[in-house]
């Protein structure tokens, strides 16, 4: 079962319910509330004990972990104990298995369809990359150049294997092959958040890890939040959505106008790859609240002291200063934002998957760590025409597929950073700013 909505419509809290009602019901059971991350993990296991109270053997029925840690606990424990590659590992072993066959292979295509067909999909000999359709891909490759490549990508894993390494998405197939081929499955009930990003791997990990209990599996995301994985379809990694899902139409966050511009940069419908749609029309807010604002500037000087003067308003208007954040696109614009929240006679606190909000301190933060923080008022600045969408991300496209899909996840995460407002919300960039600023306006 499915459940679909935009920033603010009670998705998580509708996951947190469900999860305490199953353990309630089912005393026996054993459930598992997850996430892609454990800064979200985190977050949910505060909201778990807030829910429950003092219920301790109620909360400890209901296990909340992200999924990588689940699913290294069950590989260790079901598989074996070897280290997990790292990006780097990857990389290198890839590089080495080309030069060694002398192909003068394109290394960001290499990476990409070693992550997006060959490891994403788990693919174990040559027949399967021959006869796999390669969605999202663009360029056509003849069965011989396949051929030729599979060589690479063998070498390259065998090199990992002999250093005792398994990558991240081998051990979720691994585990969903142990599991399928009839291991007692760890889990009565699986409930994910944030579903919109979960990775492939992970998603067919899950669609076994259930067995085939009815209402055992259940996802809570948003297709226009996704901004850490590619797009795919999810029929093909083996579960299937499409007409099992329901839509929260309600937004008790954000405020009718922020909603309304953040909403802006989005298609009113947006559809997954197999077909799965999310619509953004009929979808109402509960306040009204103030026009959010938006401007761009000669210099990042002139734009640092616009954002102080929100800043003081803000706090003017009776804000706590934690109650306030500054988000950008990433840690590289960092300084731009301290020196907007200097200016306003503030200290900044930076916001970690590790670090919580701190009293007296405004919130600063990259955008992708946004996710799941909320603030009265946000500031999201330095939306530059080369920041966002980042220019270095454009220039590693291999394909217009690719391209595509670079800006799709950049227009996503513009509308997280947006969404973490739920009364004021101030966007900023240095001209020329960001093509996606002229949605904004007319909203």
């Amino acid at each position: 079962m499915g459940l679909i909505g935009s920033a603010g419509t009670g998705k998580t809290v509708v996951a947190l319910h469900r999860a305490v009602r199953l353990a309630r019901e089912n005393p026996q059971a054993r459930v598992l509330l997850t996430t892609f991350s454990e800064a979200l993990a985190r977050a949910l296991r505060t909201k778990l004990t807030r829910l429950v109270g003092q219920d301790a053997d109620l909360a400890g029925r209901v296990v909340i972990r992200d999924l990588a840690s689940v699913g290294a606990e069950l590989y260790e424990r079901h598989i074996g104990s070897e280290r997990r590659a790292s990006p780097a590992e990857i990389r290198t072993a890839l590089i080495a298995a080309a030069e060694a066959a002398a192909d003068p292979i394109d290394r960001r295509f290499l990476e990409d369809e070693w992550h997006l067909v060959i490891d994403g999909w788990g693919l174990e000999d040559a027949e399967s990359y021959l006869e796999i359709a390669r969605h999202g891909r663009r360029s056509r490759l003849p069965a011989e150049r396949r051929a030729t490549l599979w060589q690479i990508f063998e070498a390259a894993r065998a090199d990992l294997a002999a250093r005792h390494l398994v990558t991240e998405a081998q051990m979720f197939h691994t585990l969903a092959r142990h599991f399928r081929d009839g291991a007692p499955c760890p889990y009565d009930f699986v409930l994910v958040d944030e579903a919109q990003d979960v990775s492939l791997p992970e998603l067919t990990f899950l669609g076994v890890l259930t067995g085939d209990r009815p209402n055992g599996l259940f996802f809570a995301g948003d297709i226009g939040q996704r901004i850490f994985r590619p797009a795919y379809s999810w029929k093909s990694a083996g579960v299937e959505i499409r007409g099992r899902s329901r839509s929260l139409r309600v937004n008790y966050r954000t405020s009718h106008r922020i909603r309304r511009i953040s909403d802006r940069l989005l298609p009113i419908v947006i559809t997954e790859a197999d077909g799965e749609e999310d619509s953004r029309d009929g979808v109402v807010s509960v306040f009204d609240g103030p026009a959010p604002e938006h401007g761009t500037f000669d210099d990042p000087q002139a734009e640092a002291e616009w954002v102080a003067s929100w800043i003081e308003r803000m706090l003017g208007q009776g804000m706590a200063p934690h109650e306030i954040g500054v988000l950008v696109r990433s840690v590289d614009q960092y300084q731009r934002a301290r020196e907007a929240i200097t200016f306003a006679g503030e200290t900044p606190h930076e916001l970690t998957g590790m670090a919580a909000e701190v009293s007296g301190r405004v919130g600063l933060a990259t955008m992708h760590l946004a996710k799941g923080l909320e603030f009265r008022a946000v500031a999201v600045m330095a939306c530059d025409d080369d920041v966002i969408p980042l220019e270095s991300r454009i220039a590693q496209a291999t394909d217009p597929v690719a391209l595509e899909e670079i800006y799709a996840t950049e227009r996503h995460l513009l509308y997280v950073a947006c969404t973490r407002a739920r009364e004021h919300l101030l966007v900023s960039g240095v001209s020329p700013s960001s093509e996606f600023l002229e949605d904004l306006d007319g909203a």
